[in-house]
């Protein structure tokens, strides 16, 4: 993707959704050939020549401090995703164009034993381009429309617009897409050269309109908590909360490798025998046994009222987060039948 592209047109559409009114500027008689504001009125809320601001609408991001990126962020009224975007666009300006393709992305053991010792909420690991890389057998029941697909890794953004279904599995489509594309958007804005993402965004806006009308909007968002709905084929209604919380890795680093450098460094850092316990063995160490989730915000559905959290777990280029659907108490940690007994 060109960055500066995506630089011109996310500060041209941020631009002309605001009025001089909702600025505190005064307004002249006569007609305004431009929707929203001018360049010159940015400029002047941000604190900023004409021309500088100009510059930056062409896309020219490089060697813009953060301060200036504030300024405009504040005279743009950009919230908390879109002001996120505007940095992100930056850094990636001033680290110059260098197309790439996505290292394939490995689960690491410690992170699948956590997905599936989860046997009481629905959980699956995805990257920023909306692929599954891994999911217990309560996702899969979940979001089995999507599985129902011979191709791997299933990819939720394909399924949201390519797929028939899906209309009928999100009873808010729209509002389904609108997030869908926002999330990819702002994948883009971290990690515009991903060969990958720039593929899937070619087919998306190849194939549906509905996909390529969204995506010229430009709009972003972060994905931290709130409400999935789904009509399941099998249960019909459901309504699940979800939080999002980041958590340290390495995209891309092979489980193998490192699982070596830690038995490497666990070898130099053996204990001398003088500090070994009893028969020379070393101290013994309590490793904690997976539990089940704790609780957590209520969902407002007073028939759902008594939910608690799991955990669902996404990894980007620059980070791995995990979301965190809520379920019912009596959720069986069997999936298939008992999934089906639960919300029936």
């Amino acid at each position: 993707m060109d960055n500066r592209d995506e630089v011109r047109d996310f500060l041209a559409t941020r631009r002309a959704r605001i009025t001089p009114e909702q600025a505190g500027l005064p307004q002249y008689g006569g007609s305004r050939r431009v929707p929203g504001l001018r360049r010159a009125e940015v400029a002047l809320l941000a604190g900023v020549s004409p021309d500088y601001y100009v510059r930056l609408e062409r896309g020219n991001l490089s060697g813009v401090s953060d301060s200036v990126l504030e300024a405009v962020a504040r005279a743009l009224r950009l919230d908390e995703a879109e002001r996120a975007h505007l940095h992100d666009l930056a850094r990636a300006a001033n680290t110059g164009p260098r197309s790439r393709r996505s290292p394939k992305q490995q689960v690491r053991p410690g992170t699948l034993h956590l997905l599936h010792a989860m046997t009481d909420a629905p959980a699956f690991v995805r990257n920023g381009r909306l692929d599954i890389l891994a999911a217990n057998g309560l996702a899969e029941a979940l979001y089995a429309p999507a599985f129902d697909t011979p191709a791997r890794p299933v990819n939720l953004a394909r399924f949201c617009f390519l797929d028939p279904r899906a209309e009928d599995f999100y009873p808010d489509w729209n509002e389904a897409a609108n997030t869908t594309v926002a999330l990819l958007r702002t994948e883009a804005g971290r990690d515009p050269y991903d060969k990958g993402l720039t593929d899937l965004v070619g087919e998306l806006a190849t194939r549906s309109d509905d996909f390529r009308t969204r995506w010229a909007a430009h709009n972003v968002r972060l994905h931290h908590t709130g409400v999935k709905r789904f009509d399941h084929p099998v249960v019909g209604r459901v309504e699940l909360g979800f939080e999002a919380m980041p958590i340290a890795g390495r995209p891309g680093a092979h489980p193998d490798r490192v699982q070596r450098r830690r038995r490497h460094v666990r070898r130099r850092r053996a204990p001398a025998p003088g500090q070994l316990g009893r028969a020379g063995q070393s101290p013994p160490v309590a490793i904690p046994q997976a539990s089940r989730p704790t609780p957590a915000t209520v969902i407002s559905d007073a028939s759902r009222a008594d939910a608690q959290a799991g955990v669902s777990i996404q990894k980007s280029p620059g980070e791995v987060r995990i979301d965190a659907p809520l379920h019912a108490s009596n959720l069986s940690p069997r999936h298939g039948e008992k999934f089906r007994t639960l919300y029936s």
